[in-house]
């Protein structure tokens, strides 16, 4: 396989930023690490759940997410490193065809929260292709800021998906910009937020 050319990536914030703007009551899981940064910085929300661990759940956390809050769109953002992990995940979201889902994979092909090694796609593996064999009915690959309007449009829906996005992003080291760790108060906050309050 060849390295894949990324001549054309996006800088990760101003992506997210753009593809959290006007958001409505969109639900997002973040996967660990810039992902979680990313979203955080484009503006905290009670609507976010950021995962500080689970390395390779945070798509599967999604799903579940989506079956409980079927009239909300839900989206994930995670890395490429994380979604790697997770591979078999994405089969078991193709076949509960959650039609308010999509799982947003920012691609550097690198493993930024080990040290910036090649990941299995910067060394060629291509996560669209691997998705299209899965059976994903939308799937959307983007690496201009102008793409990424279709994507906001394609994310904020509640039927068709579930989708897959691959936004090419530039591979740097973004500052840290780091919400609440607190594991319990980020679950109740989101269950307050959807209407089911802690007591």
């Amino acid at each position: 396989m060849s390295k894949p050319d990324w001549t054309q990536e996006l800088d990760r914030r101003e992506a997210v930023k753009a593809l959290l703007t006007d958001r409505t009551n969109m639900l997002v899981v973040t996967g660990l690490g810039s992902p979680t940064y990313d979203v955080f910085g484009a503006g905290d929300h009670e609507g976010n759940f950021y995962l500080w661990g689970a390395m390779g759940g945070a798509a599967l956390v999604g799903l579940g997410l989506s079956l409980a809050q079927p009239r909300r769109p839900v989206t994930v953002v995670t890395g490429d490193g994380e979604q790697l992990m997770g591979l078999g995940g994405l089969a078991t979201i193709k076949v509960s065809a959650a039609p308010n889902l999509s799982i947003v994979v920012l691609d550097n092909g690198h493993y930024g929260e080990t040290g910036g090694q090649l990941s299995h796609c910067g060394r060629g593996l291509d996560l669209v292709s691997v998705v299209r064999g899965i059976g994903f009915p939308i799937i959307l690959d983007v690496d201009t800021l102008s793409g990424l309007e279709r994507v906001r449009a394609a994310i904020g829906s509640i039927t068709d998906g579930p989708r897959f996005v691959r936004i090419r992003i530039q591979n740097e080291d973004k500052p840290r910009a780091l919400p609440a760790r607190d594991g319990t108060f980020l679950k109740s906050r989101l269950r307050t937020y959807v209407g089911y309050p802690v007591r």
